[in-house]
């Protein structure tokens, strides 16, 4: 299937360079603006797979898009403009060096580091007596360093003051961003009958303010639990119905694929690429309660080109 966009190689004028992600290509103009393009491109297991899934770049560039105009008044973002379905036009900001992670519910990581006997996750505690899925007596911030190399690694509020990581006023500053953003988040989900489970947030600077920056609530950045049936399950202790793109790893779970060394990739066939892009659009749908309307992607390389191309003209 070859209308996924799993590659690009533009040379735009008053470009510095281009950082290719698992997912996005990001092109740096001139110091000044980033062009982000999130590819059709998926990975599972800090592995990226052979085929890309149409329309899934479209999917996660127009929910963050809609969630940075959303959350506009909590924190500027670094959004400009989207020139293209997959594409975020934006300001260039320095990243802090750390990704702000907040989670409602003890799910994923913090419910494996919990059930492995743990009660401190980032230097905060967490009640005895939880189980699986359960709401936290409120939400509780866990950052990660973010590396450019491997895996990210907890780390507490302490930790990132004593390295320097962050300076402690701007540090206070992310928190109040991460709770007020993680609050409008959880309104949002509840009116589409979701719950907001755990996400993480990006922030940077730029003329010494404080920007969100990259993705925000979308699939891949976030977890999402139906709202419907939630207590029920967790009275009966059953597993809670997810919205993320958990059903790919499940999926590459059951052929024998967990990204471990000498592990080969099951064969991605046509009718199950086919299956992962109805799905992101099913995602789409139910997270922002509008019609996914699919563009044109019969030359989907060069459109994306063209039309970056206009933007930076203008």
């Amino acid at each position: 299937m070859n209308s996924a966009l799993t590659a690009t190689n533009f040379n735009f004028k008053n470009q510095k360079n281009l950082y290719i992600g698992k997912v996005r290509d990001v092109y740096n103009i001139d110091n000044k603006l980033l062009i982000m393009i999130v590819s059709d491109r998926i990975s599972a297991f800090d592995v990226v797979l052979p085929k890309g899934i149409p329309y899934k770049g479209q999917v996660l560039n127009q929910i963050a898009a809609k969630f940075l105009d959303a959350t506009s008044d909590i924190v500027p973002n670094w959004k400009i403009a989207t020139p293209d379905p997959m594409v975020t036009a934006g300001k260039l900001c320095e990243p802090f060096k750390v990704e702000m992670v907040i989670r409602g519910y003890l799910s994923g990581h913090a419910w494996r580091e919990y059930k492995a006997g743990k009660r401190i996750l980032c230097g905060i505690e967490m009640p005895d007596g939880m189980k699986e899925n359960d709401k936290f007596p409120s939400p509780i911030i866990t950052p990660t360093t973010k590396e450019d190399i491997g895996h990210d690694e907890d780390i507490s509020k302490e930790d990132i003051l004593k390295h320097g990581l962050v300076g402690k006023e701007d540090y206070e500053l992310l928190e109040k961003y991460t709770l007020a953003l993680f609050n409008r988040g959880t309104e949002i989900a509840a009116k589409m009958g979701l719950i907001l489970v755990d996400t993480k947030y990006e922030f940077g600077k730029a003329d010494g303010n404080i920007y969100l920056i990259d993705e925000i609530h979308t699939p891949d950045s976030s977890r999402y639990f139906y709202k419907e049936g939630y207590e029920e399950k967790q009275k009966n202790n059953q597993s809670q119905k997810q919205l993320s793109k958990e059903f790919v790893r499940e999926w590459l779970m059951e052929n024998g694929f967990q990204g471990l060394e000498g592990q080969k990739i099951p064969e991605m066939t046509d009718e199950f690429v086919n299956l992962v892009s109805e799905r992101y659009i099913e995602l789409f749908e139910q997270i922002t309660g509008e019609k996914f309307q699919k563009t044109d992607i019969s030359d989907v390389l060069n459109r994306v080109e063209k039309n970056i191309s206009s933007f930076l003209e203008k």
